[in-house]
């Protein structure tokens, strides 16, 4: 009985860290995009987080490294607390 608890709580453990890490890491699509968008900011780790954050929540990141953001009305509508853009 004990060898079986054992063995399912270790299972549960591997299966467990194994969806968190699936979760947590970014796909694949946004990391690509993203790559391209931020491939010449000035503050690059920056500019892939939240353009990565953006990208999850709009499924959609304008094309090139600036501007273009009509082609990703949710990206281009986000706006700071200062009504500037939020995103790059």
């Amino acid at each position: 009985m004990k060898v079986a608890l054992a063995t399912f709580l270790l299972v549960s453990l591997f299966l467990s860290s194994s969806l968190l890490e699936t979760a947590m890491a970014g796909s694949s699509f946004c990391d690509s995009k993203c790559g391209v968008r931020c491939s010449k900011a000035g503050r690059e780790d920056r500019c892939l987080k939240y353009c990565g954050i953006r990208c999850e929540e709009c499924n959609c990141v304008p094309s090139g490294t600036s501007g273009n953001k009509d082609e990703c009305p949710c990206y281009r509508d986000k706006k700071n607390s200062k009504g500037n853009p939020k995103c790059p």
